[in-house]
């Protein structure tokens, strides 16, 4: 099933939806507090505050793990504005099972870079949203991940593939970290590859009619458009 930037994948036995998008065409955009400071927290919300610019939604999924209060958990750079700063600490969780990354966007290219290596790098995004834990690291399996792992949930994904763009992918159903990490280097094509969330993966697809609402939302990765006059 296939249709516009998206289509439907099998791997391996599960189901996927991937949407591929090309930073040299595409405006990707990472959103998180609308004009009077408070969270978007969903889709139709960001929808509509767009609409108001004469700007069209064309695709978004969650962004990036969030506080209680809907802020960002990590590195948020929206409009090369840094919101918060890069997070390089231990713990628990999947944010810290490290090594995490980060999803960046630069004018015309998009990336995803363990947060060692970004930092080192000297980066300076235009839009960037850091998570954990990496899923694919220069072409590399995360060392964490077990082929026969009985944590299976719902999870989205956000990789870069041979030619640049930029590769997001949510699972229908409940999947093991390994095997998300496979799809994307392994069929995707993608040598670095982030895990955005887990359980409340969302993702609104306009082409498709879907409008995912079932979770409040943090930061959100969206692909924008001018509307014609």
């Amino acid at each position: 099933m296939t249709g516009g930037n998206c289509r439907k994948v099998e791997h391996p036995g599960a189901s996927y939806i991937v949407c591929t998008f090309d930073p040299a065409k595409d405006n990707i955009r990472l959103f998180s507090n609308n004009s009077a400071g408070k969270p978007y927290g969903s889709f139709a919300a960001l929808r509509d505050a767009l609409a108001r610019d004469r700007l069209s939604l064309r695709f978004a999924m969650n962004g990036g793990m969030y506080e209680p209060d809907q802020s960002p958990v990590g590195l948020y750079v929206e409009g090369g504005s840094q919101q918060k700063a890069l997070d390089t600490g231990t713990g628990w969780g999947n944010f810290r099972l490290l090594p995490n990354g980060v999803f960046y966007i630069q004018p015309g290219a998009v990336g995803v870079m363990e947060t060692k290596a970004f930092a080192a790098a000297g980066i300076e995004p235009l839009y960037a949203t850091q998570s954990g834990p990496m899923l694919v690291i220069d072409g590399a399996l995360h060392p964490s991940f077990l082929i026969d792992s009985t944590s299976l949930k719902r999870r989205n994904g956000v990789g870069v593939d041979a030619d640049g763009k930029a590769v997001f992918a949510v699972s229908d159903g409940e999947v093991r970290f390994h095997d998300f990490a496979t799809l994307f280097r392994d069929v995707l094509g993608c040598r670095n590859a982030l895990f955005l969330d887990g359980s409340i993966s969302s993702l609104y697809m306009p082409e498709w009619q879907r409008e995912d609402s079932a979770f409040p939302l943090g930061p959100i990765i969206a692909v924008t458009a001018v509307m014609p006059d």
